[in-house]
């Protein structure tokens, strides 16, 4: 109905279909446990039982800004209100003691009062209202008769640019808050877990609707579950960082486009032992955290989702979503959120590599083994053996290696390569007698 109307395109409501109907259903029977960051990115945190209230009042303007609206709309408005009556109340206890209350005749002239015309508390109350906003309408004004009524006359004025400043102030840090820029920062509704290079990996997608970008973007991953050390010591809120896969082993990006980011599940991540089963009945919670530097305005921001087991999906990857187009990039963001089925076995990284032949203990522990499948020369794939490799850093599968066979009289030197390289090379020499 949407697409028949032309709210949205026919494309975007095919994929939206597509994918839900190749997707797994997610739903489960227990009621769905809590989280401590939303998908919005607020902190889902409740604070109870605080009798130290007097702090939030010793950082002032920093409350100010952390309430809302309403309630900071609210308390300007009593702020000035209180102070316009305060100095009213001021202004008429010194025209009443300077008898400039008393009733004159007009024709006859009289003493000079301290504030002309004033006659009553609601004209005391304009008089307030015109020296702390400079109104000045001409009506009504000090003389030099009262020496204390220039006194009153600076305070106010002192006092009411002390409350501007501070409304403005407030004002504008609530509308240039940090987090109003991550508005248009979107991340994908769901991780997925696939396989990438050979070992499974888990990836979301992060993306920037403005054209102006994000200076400096980091991005950091983290893990909350809770964990019992062997003591029996229960900690609900174990946070433990994930390394993002990055050839420069940081997590700077570079946001001009949406991006994929990864971290390789190996032995050292949080999600060794997460198989596809375990997946579901695992009490932990990702939390992403994107921080960098507005380029407009200089404001540092941060962006922050989450993603609990129910919105990890096993076994999908996240389809292209850009595309070149008349000598520039374009990017179609209907299709930001599109997973598609690869082919992944349901088993944990832990115990892919013991199938795999890496070993758990011993004199190289923490050293795969000649695991993956390897072509060697023009002919089939084999498996490795079982030899570790001779220095302590663990290497992948596909290095190449060389071994020497003689065979029906010929020296032949094969080279063991990748799957899928188109390089060989392959010398063959005749023996003599």
């Amino acid at each position: 109905m949407l697409a028949r109307k032309g709210l949205l395109s026919d494309g975007f409501l095919l994929t939206r279909l597509a994918e839900d109907a190749t997707q797994p259903s997610r739903i489960r029977p227990k009621s769905q446990r809590a989280r401590f960051i939303t998908k919005s990115g607020s902190c889902n945190v409740a604070h109870k039982n605080i009798r130290e209230q007097g702090r939030f009042l010793q950082d002032v303007f920093t409350t100010m800004v952390d309430l809302k609206w309403q309630h900071s709309l609210l308390i300007f408005t009593s702020a000035f209100l209180c102070s316009w009556m305060l100095f009213a109340m001021v202004w008429w206890l010194l025209a009443f003691a300077h008898g400039d209350l008393e009733p004159r005749d007009p024709n006859e002239p009289g003493p000079v009062p301290c504030v002309t015309s004033i006659h009553s508390f609601t004209s005391a109350f304009l008089f307030s209202i015109e020296v702390q906003v400079t109104i000045g309408f001409g009506g009504r004004m000090v003389t030099e008769e009262c020496p204390l009524a220039i006194i009153v006359l600076i305070i106010q004025n002192i006092l009411g640019l002390i409350i501007n400043a501070i409304m403005l102030g407030c004002v504008f840090m609530k509308t240039a808050q940090a987090n109003r820029r991550a508005e248009t920062l979107i991340f994908s509704r769901n991780a997925v877990i696939a396989p990438r290079n050979g070992r499974p990996t888990f990836m979301f997608r992060v993306g920037d609707l403005r054209k102006s970008m994000i200076i400096s973007a980091t991005i950091q991953l983290q893990v909350i579950r809770r964990t019992v050390t062997a003591e029996g010591e229960v900690i609900p809120v174990c946070q433990l960082d994930i390394q993002v896969e990055n050839p420069l082993r940081s997590n700077g990006i570079f946001l001009v486009s949406p991006l994929i980011i990864s971290h390789t599940i190996d032995r050292g991540s949080p999600l060794y032992e997460v198989s596809a089963q375990s997946l579901a009945t695992e009490d932990l919670e990702i939390i992403v955290i994107l921080e960098g530097v507005v380029e407009t305005t200089g404001i540092t921001m941060q962006a922050r989702t989450s993603y609990t087991p129910e919105e990890i999906l096993w076994g999908r990857r996240f389809v292209s979503i850009m595309t070149e187009e008349d000598g520039r990039y374009s990017v179609d963001y209907s299709k930001f959120g599109n997973t598609v089925p690869v082919r992944m076995p349901a088993l944990s990284a832990k115990e892919l590599d013991h199938t795999r032949g890496v070993q758990d203990s011993g004199p190289h522990e923490g050293k795969p083994q000649g695991w993956g499948l390897v072509r060697a020369g023009r002919g089939g794939y084999r498996r490795g053996g079982g030899r570790a490799c001779d220095d302590m850093t663990a290497k992948p599968w596909y290095v190449q290696t060389e071994k020497e066979e003689e065979k029906k009289g010929q020296k032949k030197t094969v080279k063991l390569e990748e799957i899928g390289r188109e390089m060989e090379e392959e010398t063959m020499e005749d023996m003599s007698d």
